[in-house]
């Protein structure tokens, strides 16, 4: 039986998962031919129980974008594309990797991406054909987002950790929206039952009125860019009233005696006046946090893309734990992940051994590595350079960084200047119209998929997705591309093959016993561990799930690695059986499975430091929180709002959907600026008006909301694409369209975080003009 059809229910439904966020909601699906017809919330899926937002209802304009591609696509000199065959297109890219890393070394090619909101099996495979290149620099969306909060994290914790809202009697939100971002499961369900219940309270500290914000109990309307003065005076307040949970932190924590003068001295008063929160709600707000028997905390892209973003990651965390908010009923654990995608950014993929641990930074900027993971803001830099050991090669993995990164134009620039760029994707982006070679990949629903966004706790879940649909014609799931490219590499073969699957054959206990075997006396089975279990593995499983052959690994080594936690989900034994256990539930359990549980003591034995002690004290931020002290800097006279550059909205998801024939009612990506700028500038609601930064001008219709504070405007995220109407490998020549407004036309590159060298993408100084009539 086909996957496909063995994920159909008996109304002749299909399982499957919305793509366009982090949490990959259960769906059950029609389908109609090659379109998804009609799409519903899964009830079985044991994440999201049923819940759905409507933005998985534009899916069908995914996966029938026209500018989806249907052969591999070659640059020629003059900058138009031809179409080349699949043996053509591996042989040469295959080729000149080999050349670029003979002339320039193991550190000349630079990897983008690794998989979207939805696709992150492709880049198990993309991870083993990295390895064919020596030791290449790598990036993604995670190192312009959450790399200050992962070494905040890793420096107080040693590991990440997960907020518990569904039990939390306090729901802290910071520069978050979760109405609309989500960030966990089932996030609007949960939001009304802690605004229903008088005994819970919800803080939101947010420049805007955000859906969330309405809701709030405490909406700490902060002026734009000014959180890290609001923390530190909450902190403040902490400290100076005795509020602190000293007992506990007294049990559980090192170098708070570090941390408290520099608390104790924080002007409370003053801080209140520059983030523009009066200081009594500030002392009411921390009394509630302080006093209340559990806190769940969250931060997203509103900080984290905003001036003072790590020491924002860094603050927030002190709040809640100087009050003895962690490892609780509802406060914060560290969840029991299936396979880590910090892990994954360091190349540590399933079967790779773990490097020692040591600096690294970029080559021409200097940059902090945080994660395996070069500073977005950075790589245009280290490209257009003429410095020896610039990067030289680029390979992209379902990734759009000529539009998602800042300063798309700095970005093009660089990507031309390679001597080579690939790219993997599903449609003709505009960092494909960048490359010198685009490889299409079957979309989303037409291959096995899944991702490592499993961060739920006690109970985690992973949710291996079936294929809706056969692969469009041309197309190749990224599983099949990477290992056709390690062949053409030279590093595996039949040689490999074979003797595993003389083994398969005799039962899967004498294939695990083999593969170890294997890998215990060749570097290189564990090291192309996923194209090797594709090759052999793969063929064995049901139509279309070939792509999964790698999670049989995963499986393995988390049963290794969790034993306890697995046990409890129900894969207990020895662990050769039990990963064969796991691996045979992810196959069949076509509404996703909990893979793990963990107890109560996982929220400390995930503490690597001394005595599973918390730190407190980071010496590089308590530097950064004494320089509040001088205040903001002053609004440049040119430029005096604040743009906030990606909002998102009800009408935005992300650049996946790359059609917005959807959209049909009001004004598609409109600017919203407060109703006292719009009257000081004379502009009515759907005016067109040129808004400006210091990078570009743009026109846009303006949306007067008042859930903006006058200075503060902002544009939503995911639209200004160039989208082709025509379909077919001709994509790469069709005429474009473009709707809404593509920020990071508008973004700069120099304005970044000065340690994780994240983005300023909420904080962008600009101004808005009337567009006179002629």
């Amino acid at each position: 039986m086909s996957a496909t059809a063995s994920s159909k229910s008996a109304d002749d439904s299909k399982k499957t998962a919305c793509i366009l966020c982090s949490i990959n909601c259960g769906l059950t699906v029609k389908t109609a031919g090659r379109h998804i017809s009609k799409i519903l919330p899964d009830n079985d899926h044991p994440g999201s129980k049923g819940y759905l937002c409507e933005k998985a209802q534009r899916l069908d304009f995914y996966q029938n974008g026209a500018d989806r591609l249907t052969s591999p696509m070659r640059r020629r000199p003059d900058g138009s594309y031809e179409a080349i065959s699949w043996e053509v297109a591996i042989r040469e890219v295959a080729d000149k990797f080999k050349t670029i890393r003979a002339r320039h070394g193991d550190e000349s090619v630079i990897y983008y991406g690794g998989g979207g909101q939805g696709n992150h099996l492709g880049g198990m495979y993309a991870d083993a054909f990295l390895k064919t290149l020596g030791k290449p620099w790598r990036s993604n969306a995670l190192a312009q987002e959450k790399t200050g909060e992962f070494w905040v994290q890793g420096k107080m914790f040693t590991c990440g950790t997960h907020p518990d809202f569904e039990h939390s009697e306090v729901a802290l939100f910071i520069g978050k929206n979760p109405w609309q971002s989500h960030g966990f499961a089932r996030a609007r369900i949960v939001l009304k039952e802690i605004q229903k219940d008088p005994a819970r309270k919800l803080i939101v500290i947010d420049p805007r009125r955000s859906e969330t914000a309405a809701m709030a109990d405490y909406h700490l309307a902060i002026k734009p860019g000014t959180d890290a003065w609001c923390l530190a005076a909450l902190l403040g307040i902490i400290v100076q009233d005795k509020l602190l949970a000293s007992d506990w932190l007294a049990a559980h924590t090192t170098g708070l005696a570090e941390v408290m003068p520099h608390l104790q001295q924080v002007p409370v008063a003053r801080y209140a006046q520059f983030c523009g929160v009066e200081e009594s709600l500030l002392r009411e707000v921390a009394a509630v946090i302080a006093r209340a028997q559990s806190v769940a905390a969250m931060e997203d892209l509103g900080i984290q893309m905003n001036r003072h973003s790590t020491l924002n990651s860094y603050l927030q965390r002190l709040v809640w734990l100087l009050c003895g908010h962690y490892g609780k009923h509802g406060t914060a654990h560290p969840p029991v992940q299936f396979f880590s995608l910090a892990a994954a950014s360091k190349g540590e993929s399933a079967g790779a051994t773990k490097r020692v641990k040591q600096e690294r930074r970029s080559p021409v900027a200097n940059a902090k590595i945080i994660i395996g993971l070069v500073p977005c803001n950075v790589i245009a830099e280290e490209i257009l350079s003429d410095h020896p050991k610039r990067y030289r090669a680029m390979l992209v993995q379902s990734g759009n960084p000529a539009h998602s990164l800042a300063d798309s134009q700095k970005f093009r620039e660089a990507m031309r200047t390679l001597e080579l760029s690939v790219v993997v994707d599903v449609a003709m982006t505009e960092t494909a119209r960048q490359a010198d070679y685009v490889l299409p990949a079957c979309s989303q629903f037409e291959k096995a998929e899944a991702t490592f966004f499993n961060l739920e706790f006690p109970g985690n879940v992973f949710h291996l997705r079936a294929p809706l649909f056969t692969p469009l014609e041309g197309t190749l799931p990224e599983a099949e591309i990477y290992a056709r490219l390690v062949e053409a590499m030279g590093e595996t073969g039949e040689a490999d093959y074979a003797p595993l699957r003389r083994a398969l054959r005799l039962g899967k206990t004498a294939f695990a016993l083999a593969f170890f075997a294997a890998a215990a006396r060749k570097p290189k089975v564990m090291k192309y561990a996923p194209v090797i279990l594709y090759r052999v593995l793969g063929a064995t499983l049901p139509e279309g799930m070939a792509a999964a052959a790698g999670l049989w690994g995963v499986a393995q080594l988390y049963v290794r690695a969790n034993p306890g936690a697995a046990a409890r989900a129900g894969f207990s034994g020895l662990s050769i059986f039990a990963g064969e256990k796991l691996f045979r539930a992810l196959l069949e359990r076509h509404s996703g499975t909990v893979f793990g549980i963990a107890d109560e003591h996982a929220a400390w034995a995930g503490i690597r430091h001394a005595e599973q002690r918390i730190a407190l004290a980071i010496p590089e931020l308590i530097s950064e929180l004494d320089k509040l002290a001088s205040g903001p800097p002053a609004t440049a006279s040119d430029f005096p709002l604040v743009l906030s550059a990606g909002e998102r909205r009800t009408e935005t998801s992300n650049t996946a959907v790359r059609n917005a024939a959807w959209h049909r009612k009001g004004v598609l990506g409109a600017l919203r600026i407060s109703p006292q700028d719009a009257a000081a500038l004379g502009c009515a609601d759907g005016e067109e008006v040129r808004l400006s930064t210091r990078r570009a001008s743009v026109k846009v219709p303006v949306e007067i909301s008042d859930g903006l504070q006058p200075g503060h405007i902002s544009l939503p995220n995911g639209l200004g694409v160039d989208y082709a109407d025509n379909p077919g490998s001709n994509a790469a020549q069709s005429s474009l369209r473009r709707r809404g407004v593509a920020p990071n036309e508008l973004t700069d590159l120099r304005e970044r975080d000065f340690l994780a060298g994240t983005p300023w993408h909420k904080f962008v100084p600009a101004r808005v003009e009337r567009i006179t009539a002629s």
